[in-house]
């Protein structure tokens, strides 16, 4: 089934043809309204560049004033010859003969019952194009409507192929696949959607994380901050290093700048809850801190991290090179980027 566009949308149409396998575009007087074009003639010269091929509408009253039309078009200076759309009437399927008769293509469309169908094949039509929503909105069954001019199609041999136009949602498309028509017009918001499913969605963030744990290094996703503090520093000056860096701990270090230990949030909360707020002119080593903080190596493996942080319990770890602090790993943070969600985690 071969796949067009049915928009006069020029941004939606450079997307869509974007993709590379759309094979056609199908306009209408009603579209070009829609998007408040009035040099209808200047749109049909750029389209007919845009997209491999053409259909735009011939209109007229009689069949000499339908192929009058289509003449008229023909003498702009198209890129290339486009397909003339022509509604369904004794009129219009004269004028397709006659246009058919002289090599050029023409769409029959506003197509509602198989003897319509019919006559536009017999005339030569190139595509009969039934309605699909339109059809449905009066309560008609149209897939059984197309499934019947594909018959007729492939019954009598007919040179004319089965349009399924009228899309208003992705289950049409799927119905015009199992109908076997021809070709499908498809409206860029539906078209666009037709790749999506929660599932696809689930799966591919869920290779995507994976991917990214297995080959970002711990360094690759810390932030900037790297919150540090001596053992004389105050309680207030690790608790506004805490707050500037967002962060829920700060790195004591000793002389050598090496990694001395640990002060969180929690252990703030602990302290400020059992003596209140007169230990807060009070330094780290009167007040106390973890000696025994996890590290992890600013060149290891995020999910080595992972896998620490869930063996640990632990909210944050300091991520050190060369022994030296260079950041604080937070939990928070691969949540942010993705990653993880806290239902992998177990605390």
């Amino acid at each position: 089934m071969e796949l067009f566009l049915d928009s006069v949308h020029f941004g939606e149409i450079e997307e869509a043809f974007g993709l590379g396998f759309v094979k056609g575009l199908t306009t209408t007087p009603t579209f070009m309204h829609r998007h408040g074009i009035t040099d209808v003639d200047g749109a049909i010269v750029r389209l007919s560049g845009m997209v491999p091929e053409l259909q735009v509408e011939a209109l007229g009253e009689t069949a000499d004033e339908i192929v009058a039309e289509a003449d008229r078009i023909l003498t702009l200076p198209l890129e290339r010859e486009p397909v003339f759309k022509v509604p369904i009437s004794n009129a219009g399927v004269n004028a397709c003969n006659r246009l058919t008769s002289r090599g050029h293509r023409v769409n029959v469309h506003l197509i509602y019952t198989l003897n319509q169908a019919y006559m536009a094949m017999a005339a030569g039509a190139a595509y009969v194009c039934p309605l699909a929503g339109r059809l449905q909105d009066q309560g008609h069954d149209a897939i059984k409507l197309f499934e019947q001019c594909v018959e007729v199609v492939d019954r009598y041999g007919y040179d004319t192929k089965v349009m399924f136009s009228s899309v208003r949602h992705p289950e049409h498309v799927r119905q015009a696949l199992l109908s076997g028509v021809h070709v499908c017009t498809v409206p860029w918001s539906v078209l666009r959607h037709l790749c999506d499913n929660t599932l696809t969605a689930a799966g591919a963030n869920q290779f995507r994380e994976h991917t990214q744990l297995i080959t970002l290094k711990v360094r690759d996703v810390i932030r900037s901050h790297n919150p540090v503090c001596e053992p004389s520093e105050t309680l207030n000056s690790a608790m506004v290093k805490m707050t500037e860096s967002r962060l829920g701990a700060v790195t004591v270090i000793d002389e050598q700048g090496m990694v001395a230990g640990v002060f969180t949030d929690g252990d703030l909360r602990r302290r400020l809850q059992d003596h209140g707020t007169r230990i807060l002119d009070e330094n780290l080593r009167e007040i106390g801190f973890s000696s025994n903080p996890v590290t992890v190596d600013a060149d290891a493996r995020l999910d080595e991290a992972v896998a620490m942080l869930k063996e640990h319990e632990v909210d944050s770890i300091i991520v050190v090179d060369e022994g030296k602090p260079c950041g604080v790993l937070d939990v928070q943070d691969i949540v942010r980027l993705g990653l993880l969600d806290h239902g992998h985690l177990p605390y």
